[in-house]
């Protein structure tokens, strides 16, 4: 098998694969697991973190096999998610799974624009409080950074592809790590200063100051923002896609997925249960905002952050351009709009050129602007990215991979392996019911405080 037989040449290798996938599963909402842990207690709270592990490696190992059909090793290339859908499963379900998966990624964005002025703020924050003191007022807008991230995006929108912006996503994964560390060992630090083992066995057991019924929405809230934050199903396919071979592109990212999950799962579990060790049911919603202590390393960490989603920005950005941009290129192919235009460098090695369309430079541009308009409008969000993210993990997550499975393989209706797989489909379409239902809680409860266009902390 040649990296060509479609006539493109892929150089994605498994460890540049691994960036990708490391930074498409690990965001700045692990910062938050020990928060959700809190909501479940001692026995679920573990239990759901290593369940969740096991039910997304899995399903990628399923879904890897979909990248070729018939034949996972030499069949015909499905280059995205939509592809593998409509060829395996029919063209009546490409419709809701494109909504979906697209409204994922663009939320993403949205939501990263967000949680990135949020971050910058903090960070300012901080050191005006370090300067002044803790009495000092310190109040920050977020629509400023949000421009200027917004500005620094569509820079980063004009590389041509995913496969492309391998440094970026390896940049993104190193950060990912510190602020991962950096969080555990503030957690670690605390425990040890404490010596004591905080928190509670049972759900909904959290904290004595809010309403029983507030718990349970939390403990619903916590469940699916675990489920979810495994979740790279939506991104698995097209990071395949960039992948060379031989060897062949499923081997390849059954490994990747091994090590990008296997990964990410040691530092959720880590940092979950030792963050709620060491504070209980106190833990903050941001376990770095719990820490006084130690102010130039929480700043380290808030940096990484900021440094994280500008590259994971891209990874969720960029399917969406291609798929925008093979679409127009289908429909006018001899349009001047997409006609490939090269610029040469003078002074330089003459094979040093950069390639662009008019496409990609005035629709990425716009597409990035708008995102950013919204994140300033809508400064809620993230609560919003929560509920599509609910209810878009069982259909895409688990439904369509098991669909294809049982399709490409044949497994026969009734039998033990179809029984199986249809009890783990519907315990997960339980798990998003459940969560979509402590997502709108959420959403309710802010609507009661938030102003559009303000994003004060």
């Amino acid at each position: 098998m040649d990296a060509s037989d479609d006539g493109r040449i892929r150089t994605g290798t498994m460890w540049s694969g691994t960036a990708h996938a490391f930074t498409a599963i690990v965001g700045s909402g692990i910062l938050a697991l020990p928060w959700s842990v809190a909501q479940l207690g001692w026995i679920l709270g573990p239990f759901v973190l290593v369940s969740f592990a096991v039910i997304t490696y899995y399903a990628a190992l399923l879904l890897s096999d979909c990248y070729r059909f018939p034949d996972p090793i030499t069949g015909t290339r499905n280059y995205t998610y939509m592809d593998a859908v409509r060829v395996i499963l029919g063209p009546r379900k490409v419709v809701i799974c494109g909504i979906m998966q697209y409204s994922i990624l663009w939320g993403t964005m949205v939501g990263y624009t967000i949680t990135t002025a949020m971050s910058v703020a903090t960070l300012k924050r901080s050191t005006c409080y370090h300067d002044k003191g803790e009495n000092a007022k310190c109040k920050v807008s977020g629509n400023l950074y949000m421009l200027l991230y917004g500005a620094f995006e569509v820079i980063l929108s004009q590389c041509p592809n995913l496969e492309k912006i391998t440094f970026l996503s390896i940049v993104a994964a190193v950060t990912s790590l510190v602020y991962s560390l950096v969080a555990l060992v503030l957690s670690v630090a605390k425990f040890s200063s404490d010596l004591e083992f905080k928190g509670t066995l049972m759900v909904a057991k959290s904290s004595i100051d809010i309403s029983s019924s507030t718990k349970i929405w939390h403990a619903f809230q916590a469940l699916g923002n675990i489920a979810f934050a495994y979740n790279y199903s939506t991104l698995l396919l097209e990071v395949q896609d960039t992948l060379k071979s031989p060897p062949s592109e499923n081997k390849v990212m059954k490994r990747v997925s091994l090590y990008a999950i296997g990964g990410t799962a040691v530092f959720y579990i880590s940092l979950g249960c030792m963050g709620y060790a060491a504070y209980g049911n106190n833990v903050p919603g941001n376990i770095l905002s719990g820490v006084y202590d130690l102010f130039w390393l929480v700043e380290i960490a808030n940096l990484a952050v900021i440094i994280h989603l500008i590259g994971a920005y891209q990874v969720y950005a960029q399917p969406i351009f291609a798929m925008h941009e093979k679409c127009l290129a289908s429909r006018w192919p001899a349009s001047s709009f997409n006609t490939i235009h090269t610029i040469k460098f003078p002074c330089t090695n003459p094979n040093y050129t950069i390639d662009f369309t008019l496409s990609r430079l005035l629709l990425r541009t716009v597409f990035v602007i708008f995102t950013t308009i919204v994140a300033m409008i809508f400064p809620f969000f993230n609560a919003i990215l929560g509920l599509l993210g609910s209810i878009s993990f069982w259909p895409l997550a688990v439904y369509l991979p098991l669909s294809m499975h049982i399709e490409q393989a044949k497994i026969k209706r009734g039998s033990l392996r179809w029984i199986i797989l249809q009890i783990l489909g519907l315990f997960c379409l339980i798990v998003t019911l459940i969560s979509a239902i402590g997502s709108i809680a959420d959403i309710l409860e802010l609507l009661k405080h938030v102003k559009l266009f303000h994003i004060q902390l």
